[in-house]
């Protein structure tokens, strides 16, 4: 058994895990704003699983940002109240055993790549498009972190092939112009749809308006599409996954999977692309399932 939970900005959800991926309980509760409060929550929670199940020793957590393999603090958090303090430590220490913590992008490509979507495919690459874009990969059932920790950051590369009338691209809050994450999170889809028609739409109105035939959302997600198809070509180019598996928001966009791969053959370096673009599977539990599997079968004593 193990215990899995996502830490995310307005809430936090937990489970316990059984041998074979079943969840045997389930917790939610809002996300304190103080770090300390947030490690209290955290490990409240632990002791709740405790209660019913026994001592689980196997703790993974997702959250915002990453460890620093450098310092052992977090960092890339985004203004919550984890960034630049030892996490994981603390957790360590308020439990009394090892805590395994991954950024909530690498948990969703392990969730999907262990028993989701891409259970079939040795390399799996996920994508999580939705208020950002963060991404993570995934060789074998085995989570890659990288030397910095940073593993899967695609949404911080400039987009490929930028065109004149995207040159240089909209500022991002990492403080670089023209990120993929300015242009493919939903906020990114909106601002591109009112600079185009001076109209303020989320994501999801232009998705219901290209269904419905408004030309302004389909000529909207028509760039979206080249443009996510430009990002994941780049991706294919290094890591020639088996399998992108799509989640957030806008990953509920159904003609994301057949538009966007139509396109990619013209940016990926292959006389064809084999890579199957697939949405989750798991849905908004993918990030507290691969929390869990942080811990892998393998592990498993009983």
């Amino acid at each position: 058994m193990r215990i899995g939970i996502d830490l995310g900005g307005t809430k936090i959800e937990a489970i316990a895990m059984g041998a074979h991926g079943e969840t045997l309980a389930r917790d939610r509760l809002a996300t304190p704003t103080v770090y300390v409060d947030i490690l209290t929550t955290l490990t409240g929670l632990v002791h709740e699983m405790e209660s019913r199940f026994g001592k689980i020793p196997r703790v993974g957590i997702g959250t915002p940002g990453a460890i620093s393999p450098a310092t052992g603090l977090m960092k890339n958090a985004h203004n919550t109240a984890l960034q630049g303090k030892p996490f994981a430590a603390d957790m360590a220490t308020r439990l009394g055993h090892e805590v395994r913590v991954a950024n909530d992008a690498d948990c969703f490509t392990l969730s999907e790549a262990t028993d989701g979507a891409g259970a079939d495919a040795s390399g799996v690459f996920g994508v999580i498009v939705g208020t950002g874009t963060g991404g993570g990969l995934v060789i074998d059932r085995g989570l890659r972190r990288g030397k910095n920790g940073i593993c899967g950051e695609w949404g911080h590369n400039q987009l490929p092939w930028l065109r004149e009338d995207e040159w240089p691209g909209p500022p991002c809050n990492c403080g670089k112009t023209g990120c993929i994450e300015t242009f493919l999170s939903g906020p990114g889809m909106a601002r591109d749809h009112e600079r185009a028609t001076g109209e303020a739409l989320p994501a999801v109105a232009i998705s219901k308006g290209a269904s419905a035939g408004d030309s302004d959302c389909i000529a909207t997600l028509d760039r979206y599409y080249d443009r996510m198809a430009r990002a994941l070509a780049s991706v294919i180019n290094i890591f020639d996954p088996e399998v992108i598996v799509l989640g957030g928001g806008v990953s509920k966009i159904e003609n994301i999977y057949t538009q966007v791969p139509q396109r990619w053959g013209n940016y990926v370096f292959s006389d064809r692309v084999a890579t199957r673009l697939l949405p989750n599977h798991f849905g908004d539990a993918s990030g507290v399932r691969g929390a869990a599997w942080l811990w892998p079968a393998e592990s498993e004593t009983s």
